[in-house]
């Protein structure tokens, strides 16, 4: 198969190109000439994005995402390839019977393909490394209340249990960077109106994010070579912190989401829960400073952070901000909400690649097979319209439950296929049957 473009996004810059496919992988990229399979013209060739920060929840709580749903929103949105964060399914991924659990879960249901990060709770320390060596990519902890009884939260001497046994093993210690001593200090802000936004994100404090990101870097104090990751960064004030422990030689990186670089307090109705997640949604300003981040190589790429529920959990009727279940569901929007912010911001196809595909691939171990279109590598493939704009209708979106902040946001770009392994799996609506596969790390 020679797929044809005008506009391919390779490592080396956008132009004209043949992608030459051959048993599921990427064979030769060439100058465009003879006859191809299929000519795009100007719509763009680039590789299918890699989430790699998704609740699926199956098992356990498939009502309020699932394998099926998930994956098929996925393929719509031009990701191929999801890996599931190890909470708010049951039981949580903390064990290699549970990995067992959800990889069966998942059988017949998969659109596109699936990873697995395993977590770190208190007493699980001897679970780590069996985990390992059944192929997750690496380990999530939160150091604050997840919000679900089943996966626990970790204090700063789990971490150090934790940490060496990680390091030993060449693994990545994925954290929730907000710590509860912050939180806890400023609990009279919900002496407020619960349903105000600036309830919650009073509720939140920076500072807890800060003293979480200084908290993961001391590991390096007694895990020298372990590998940490501070996962949706949402405030400007950890980026100097990370500076000045990546200064000390601690390996340390961080993602950001869609959501914090598309959305601002400024714009959060009163009672507008779909719109909470932790940490909070930021000003302006923090969502300008992200973006300025993430253009600069401090935060590394970008994620979803998918993580929807039934709308009665988040409140929608009471608009209570304080009981509401706290997630964003993005999972269809990853790739347009991300360009839409990029574009404005003179940003270019390039780096929606690199932020989407290829940086988050590398950081999960996967750079060998995905995130680029390159030959060797797996041929996800996603045929993109740049130039379309349109208006987000929750309705439509696949995923299990249509309540989220996107719902009348008009975004850029738009996906009219994607390819699987070279397969066409997603085209105008259309899916084909479930074939995607379950992603190991490799312990050759």
């Amino acid at each position: 198969m020679i797929l044809r473009s005008e506009r391919v996004v390779l490592a080396g810059g956008v132009g004209p190109a043949d992608v030459v496919v051959e048993g599921g992988r990427i064979v030769e990229i060439r100058a465009p000439g003879g006859s191809a399979s299929e000519d795009f013209g100007e719509l763009v060739l680039m590789p299918g994005a890699v989430d790699a920060h998704v609740h699926i929840n199956e098992p356990g709580r498939t009502e309020w995402e699932g394998f099926e749903s998930a994956t098929r929103a996925a393929l719509a949105g031009g990701t191929t390839t999801l890996i599931d964060m190890p909470l708010n399914s049951v039981p949580s991924t903390t064990t290699v019977e549970a990995l067992q659990a959800k990889r069966q879960a998942s059988e017949g249901k998969r659109y596109c393909d699936v990873g697995f990060w395993g977590g770190v709770v208190p007493g699980n320390t001897g679970d780590l490394e069996p985990l390992w060596r059944e192929g997750v990519l690496g380990f999530k902890a939160f150091l604050v209340p997840s919000g679900v009884d089943e996966f626990e939260w970790v204090g700063e001497e789990v971490l150090r249990e934790a940490a060496p046994v990680l390091g030993r093993l060449g693994a990545t210690l994925l954290a929730h960077c907000e710590v509860p001593g912050p939180i806890e200090r400023v609990a009279g802000v919900w002496a407020g109106d619960p349903r105000r936004y600036a309830t919650w994100l009073g509720s939140r404090p920076p500072e807890a994010e800060v003293e979480a990101i200084e908290l993961l870097a001391s590991l390096h104090a007694v895990a020298p070579g372990v590998r940490l990751h501070v996962v949706h960064l949402a405030s400007e004030l950890g980026l100097p912190v990370l500076e000045r422990a990546r200064s000390m030689g601690v390996n340390i990186t961080a993602e950001t989401c869609a959501h914090y670089l598309t959305f601002d307090a400024e714009e959060i109705g009163v009672g507008a829960t779909q719109y909470k997640c932790a940490p909070p949604i930021r000003d302006a300003g923090t969502r300008e400073a992200l973006w300025a981040a993430l253009g600069a190589g401090e935060i590394g790429f970008v994620t979803t952070d998918h993580s929807p529920s039934p709308p009665a959990l988040k409140c929608v009727d009471s608009g209570r901000f304080d009981q509401a279940w706290g997630g964003i569901a993005s999972i269809e929007l990853f790739r347009a909400a991300v360009w839409t912010g990029a574009r404005a911001r003179g940003h270019g196809l390039q780096d929606l690649a690199r932020w989407t595909s290829s940086a988050p691939a590398a950081f999960a171990g996967l750079g060998a097979q995905k995130g680029a279109l390159g030959v060797g590598l797996d041929a996800d493939i996603v045929v993109f319209d740049p130039d379309a704009s349109w208006t987000v209708d929750g309705d439509a979106l696949q995923h299990r439950h249509a309540l989220t902040p996107y719902h009348g946001r008009e975004l850029r770009g738009r996906v009219r296929r994607t390819y699987l392994a070279g397969s066409l799996v997603f085209e105008d609506g259309e899916f084909a049957a479930p074939n995607g596969s379950l992603v190991r790390r490799d312990n050759s």
